[in-house]
């Protein structure tokens, strides 16, 4: 059956939202009560990505992940993405698997190099070993995870000699996935360990994205895996409203903030209206709108990339109860739309 979730960075911006600024504590119970809520109306997966930032909440996905478990029954429950390139593999998969075991086995780990760079000087890493500190600790995080006594070398972690790692985990193996934002040769590396994929699509026609899931697919058969049994998900920005227009005045105030002040740090230009319209017309981006809208576009996606899931992930801060309305429209009519096409 074809997947819908949510994804957060708990995302607590210096601006207000709504009417008032929302500060970390509020914005976390927020979140969890995010995660009960898409429980209750039926979506597979709530995520939450790792930062280390003033307006991002979430620096410990696993503990809230795990106070989310305490209340919910049947959601996935999954970071979105781990940062491992700056992470601890050993204390990444023990986090992870205490989630699994809390949650009887609903957690999944969804890793990535990470599009912020905050967590490489906080936790004493060079974005010189960008590339190379991720495949490392990819390697070593897979060994764990096969394997409960580790025998390890690396260059940027002390060794393991015969090390035993608990607690292991209610699923064998973890689900592990790989977040790819648009690099082939990360869509490589993941293919060629037999791990399943998500990808980030925050901008221009998310057609263009369809050399890599067709790359990827040729890869794992190429590496002797069966595409059929590693699905393919994509991790879009969104919101849905009553009606389209409603769904982007909830929106456009944050999302431009926000990219503008992402943009400020990255030597981007600022977002004007026109461009946010185009980005959530049929060909664009950004999965805004009322349910039928979202769901054509969210089918759109299925029919081009050949996707297996779909992680809504709200284009800028919202009030919470606009997000929790979200969540309610995206597992009620969203899901039926979307699931009974697809079947």
């Amino acid at each position: 059956m074809f997947e819908l979730g949510f994804t957060s960075f708990a995302e607590a911006p210096p601006e207000p939202v709504g009417d008032r600024i929302v500060g970390h504590g509020e914005r976390l119970r927020n979140v969890i009560e995010e995660i009960v809520t898409a429980d209750r109306v039926g979506l597979d997966v709530y995520g939450l990505g790792e930062h280390h930032r003033v307006d991002m909440a979430a620096s410990a996905p696993a503990i809230t992940l795990a106070a989310a478990a305490a209340r919910t029954e049947r959601i996935r429950l999954s970071s979105a993405v781990i940062v491992l390139s700056s992470a601890d593999p050993v204390r990444t998969f023990q986090d992870f698997a205490t989630l699994d075991l809390i949650s009887s086995g609903r957690a999944e780990l969804l890793v990535g190099r990470g599009s912020f760079t905050e967590s490489f000087p906080l936790f004493g890493y060079s974005l010189g070993d960008y590339n190379e500190l991720f495949a490392e600790k990819l390697d070593l995080l897979l060994t764990i995870r096969d394997h409960e006594r580790v025998t390890w070398r690396g260059r940027f972690r002390p060794p393991l000699d015969d090390q035993a790692i608990y607690p292991r985990p209610v699923q064998d193996p973890l689900p592990i996935w790989v977040g790819v934002g648009g690099t082939p040769a990360s869509i490589v590396r993941a293919a060629r360990l037999g791990l399943r994929v998500a990808l980030a699509i925050i901008g221009g026609d998310p057609a263009r994205f369809r050399a890599l899931a067709d790359l990827y697919r040729r890869t794992l058969e190429d590496s002797g895996f069966d595409p059929e049994t590693l699905p393919l998900a994509v991790h879009g920005l969104g919101h849905i409203a009553e009606t389209n227009e409603q769904a982007a005045d909830d929106v456009y105030q944050q999302f431009t903030a926000t990219m503008d002040r992402i943009g400020r740090e990255r030597g981007w230009s600022p977002i004007t209206r026109g461009q946010f319209d185009w980005m959530r017309s049929p060909e664009g981006s950004l999965v805004i709108g009322d349910p039928e809208t979202v769901a054509a576009k969210i089918l759109r996606w299925r029919e081009i990339l050949g996707i297996e899931r779909f992680m809504l992930h709200t284009a800028g801060a919202v009030p919470h109860d606009k997000a929790l309305a979200s969540i309610e429209m995206l597992g009620t009519e969203v899901s039926a739309i979307v699931r009974g096409t697809s079947g």
